[in-house]
């Protein structure tokens, strides 16, 4: 990679993957698109252009014009907001994923796209869930992203095109609010744990999900684009993760750290049902033999940075 073009700039993976993207390669050889512009680094550390990504002329414009020869597609409405609104979610998830692939397509451009572990479906096996397996979702995201991977799949078959991607579990960050996703409680928790030190779950105790902090799903990210193409037999959505927890789970790992945390729950039945559909643990076994994944955080290592991060950026007290 050494001109990169990202849609979905200033969301959850995009607002820190720039950043990261443009210590490793140059500020200025990666450009940040977005539907919507803000004042923060990614905007203002390096190129910006304005992009709705359902109008293919323009991205193909914009990367032409930035000499591109990787495309990071992130723009998306993510599980719960796709759930209330399904038609959006299609037309914008589907649309613009297939308005990238043919500007990568076009400009021969290497191409990364998330997938999800909400491509797994209540018939996929819940534990330890295998990189290939049975995949019927039974949300619109979900079925966003089975047909995502199978596009991608497709394009590298029909057109040789380079495609990557990662099937990501729940992200957790302490620089982006999270956006509505349905495990996004356990990017709320950590900050209400310093806000307020308590917390109301949406989603139910003894709902396990698998887990990822931020900087080693960046990290995956670019260690899959950099892979040696010759060892990927999988290619597209790469089962990653690197815990399976609970609300409880992360609770316990918090009250090490502020031992006053307190958990409630009032669970949300349209997100309790989505995270039931969903594996209880994945197997990543795939990413580690063809690329060498390999997480460093864990839900302790993972906590105690978020505390630490969260009480720095609010200038309050409340972790150690």
């Amino acid at each position: 990679m050494k001109k990169i073009l990202v849609t979905g700039a200033l969301g959850q993976i995009g607002s820190e993957l720039v950043v990261k993207l443009r210590e490793v390669y140059g500020e200025h050889n990666v450009m940040a698109t977005d539907i919507r512009r803000t004042d923060n680094e990614v905007v203002c550390n390096g190129p910006f252009e304005l992009l709705d990504v359902t109008d293919g002329r323009r991205m193909f414009e914009i990367a032409k014009a930035h000499q591109a020869d990787t495309l990071i597609h992130l723009a998306a409405l993510l599980s719960a907001t796709a759930e209330a609104k399904p038609l959006l979610a299609w037309n914008l998830n589907m649309g613009g994923l297939v308005n990238a692939l043919e500007v990568a397509r076009e400009l021969n451009c290497k191409f990364f796209t998330p997938s999800s572990i909400g491509a797994f479906g209540p018939t996929t096996p819940k534990d330890n869930t295998p990189q290939d397996t049975i995949q019927r979702p039974t949300t619109m995201y979900g079925v966003n992203k089975v047909a995502g991977e199978l596009l991608c799949d497709y394009y590298f078959q029909k057109f040789s095109l380079d495609t990557r991607g990662l099937r990501f579990p729940g992200l957790i960050s302490y620089v982006t609010p999270p956006g509505g996703g349905t495990t996004d409680y356990a990017v709320e928790i950590y900050y209400e744990a310093v806000k307020r030190q308590a917390y109301t779950s949406y989603i139910a105790k003894n709902t396990f999900m698998d887990m990822m902090y931020m900087p080693d799903a960046l990290k995956a990210i670019i260690d899959l684009m950099e892979a040696d193409s010759s060892r990927l037999t999988h290619r597209n959505a790469f089962n990653v993760t690197a815990m399976s927890v609970d609300p409880e789970a992360i609770a316990t790992a918090i009250r090490r750290q502020i031992p006053e945390f307190k958990l409630s729950y009032q669970v949300d039945p349209v997100r309790q049902a989505i995270a039931d559909s969903w594996p209880n643990s994945i197997d990543a076994t795939a990413s580690r033999d063809e690329w060498g994944f390999k997480p460093e955080f864990d839900l302790d290592k993972m906590t105690k940075d978020m505390l630490l991060k969260l009480s720095q950026k609010y200038s309050l007290v409340g972790a150690s």
